[in-house]
């Protein structure tokens, strides 16, 4: 029963625990643990995502703060910064790893069936990019960045169908995007939205040639002949050209040595012609484009983490620290979509996310909390109601 539970002892019940201590055995992660577990660390990570916690201070001040309540909660107890600070830098960050791909593997399949506006293929569909977490080079001697300057950059695939990201790569600032194509095993049949960054004629082919499908913008210095041209263009819709084409430079050529196809969309919205290329010749021209308009998907996606996911501020500086935290915002994010599916809730995930926020500390059943209401209706409808003007 969650009769009398706070929210967030309700939120962690979502948490497959069995998988978590699995990898803590594995790694060794309570090795020389005195009064802060690996679990009781996870916990403690949590509550500062769920919640919004800005620092690892901030966390240990809002758990003392509620000393009475911790146990309540999940906690067995709770400690001081730099404990924490310390079991971040310390515990392997692979153990959290674990956990997420666990829970990544677990919450796919819910949204599996979930529509893609505009989108009539049954295929799986991928939007690949990455964001970038400036950080300082002083504290963060590893994440090497542009013009001297600290970065760490978190690569992404996400299933479109319910926005789930399925792989997670975090690297230093310099890692080029195009070099993640060689860290992905293509999947025959499904579809990869990049933009020209992405651009590496080796890595396409090798997707091609795995039967996998990408549509991408083209670089601007890119050469090419058209050798077909497509007759069933549908003006109204936005297309201005279908084409068949090769690369004309000889390394170029090398790389890629077969025929891809281009599409043209003249975009009212910026009023300018938008160019794709894709190795795949048989779906509608209309869907490359819609295709390819989803990748925006995973920018949305980026937004969501860094506005209610605490990812902005890091929460430790070596590569240890750093990955184990921003693997604790992606179980943080899958515990949430796994909520939604699970209650079946109208709201959508930022909205979940919201409402669990500021319901942390409540005490009602997480149902009532995500199941809209239906507004009452008096049923007494010859009730004269006292007019403002009424006298008493």
């Amino acid at each position: 029963m969650n009769d009398g539970r706070y929210i967030f002892s309700q939120v962690i019940d979502f948490l497959p625990r069995y998988v978590f201590d699995k990898a803590v055995v594995k790694y060794k992660g309570n090795k020389h643990a005195k009064s802060l577990s690996c679990y009781n660390q996870l916990l403690h990570l949590l509550f500062g995502q769920i919640t919004g916690c800005s620092s690892i201070r901030d966390i240990c001040l809002c758990l003392e703060a509620h000393r009475e309540k911790l146990f309540h909660l999940g906690f067995r107890n709770t400690v001081n910064p730099s404990n924490l600070s310390r079991a971040n830098e310390n515990r392997d960050y692979r153990i959290y790893e674990e956990l997420g791909m666990y829970l990544i593997e677990l919450v796919r399949p819910l949204y599996a069936g979930t529509p893609i506006k505009e989108i009539t293929i049954d295929n799986v569909c991928y939007a690949l990019d990455s964001t970038t977490i400036s950080t300082s080079i002083k504290l963060a001697t590893w994440a090497f960045g542009k013009y001297s300057k600290g970065a760490v950059k978190m690569h992404t695939l996400l299933d479109l169908r319910g926005s789930i990201p399925i792989n997670i790569h975090i690297t230093d600032g310099k890692w080029h995007d195009s070099n993640e194509l060689y860290e992905l095993t293509p999947e025959p049949s499904a579809f990869y939205m990049a933009d020209k960054a992405y651009v590496d004629l080796k890595a396409l082919y090798r997707f091609h040639k795995a039967g996998a499908f990408w549509i991408c913008r083209p670089k601007d210095n890119m050469r090419y002949d058209v050798i077909e041209y497509r007759h069933d263009i549908d003006l109204p819709s936005g297309i201005t050209g279908d084409f068949i084409i090769t690369l004309k430079t000889a390394k170029s050529k090398g790389l890629y040595p077969e025929p891809m196809r281009m599409v043209c969309y003249y975009d009212s919205e910026v009023g300018e012609e938008i160019k794709f290329i894709t190795n795949n010749m048989d779906v509608k021209h209309i869907e490359v484009a819609n295709l390819y308009r989803h990748r925006w998907d995973i920018e949305v996606f980026f937004k969501w983490i860094k506005q209610n996911i605490v990812v902005k501020t890091l929460w430790g500086y070596s590569e240890n620290a750093v990955r184990l935290h921003l693997w604790t915002a992606i179980i943080a994010y899958l515990i949430i979509a796994r909520i939604k599916a699970d209650t079946r809730t109208p709201y959508s995930i930022t909205e979940v996310a919201t409402l669990i926020r500021i319901s942390a500390l409540e005490k009602i059943p997480i149902r009532d909390l995500l199941i809209k209401s239906k507004p009452q209706i008096n049923s007494n409808q010859d009730v004269k109601e006292r007019s403002l003007f009424d006298d008493v």
